[in-house]
């Protein structure tokens, strides 16, 4: 397992999709041995302004990878897996 993690989530307590996101996020990781990190909106008012319409997002080796629903085959790929 990498120190740093690879796979950000950004979501909000209470959004149902952001609950979804974490679970395929949480095996895929699992599945290759990669962490996340997850980051609550509502604690940056930048982010929250930034992503309050695409939660949840996630975000690959600091890039943009997807909002809304997470696929996880997509996110295997895009961790080598």
């Amino acid at each position: 397992m990498t120190g740093e993690s690879r796979v950000v989530l950004y979501g909000k307590p209470g959004c149902h999709l952001c609950d979804d996101a974490r679970e395929v996020v949480a095996r895929v990781c699992a599945a290759l041995g990669e962490r996340f990190t997850e980051v609550d909106i509502t604690t940056d008012a930048e982010l929250a302004r930034r992503f309050a319409e695409e939660i949840p997002v996630t975000y690959v080796d600091g890039r943009q990878h997807d909002f809304w629903r997470v696929d996880e085959g997509r996110l295997t790929r895009a961790l080598g897996g």
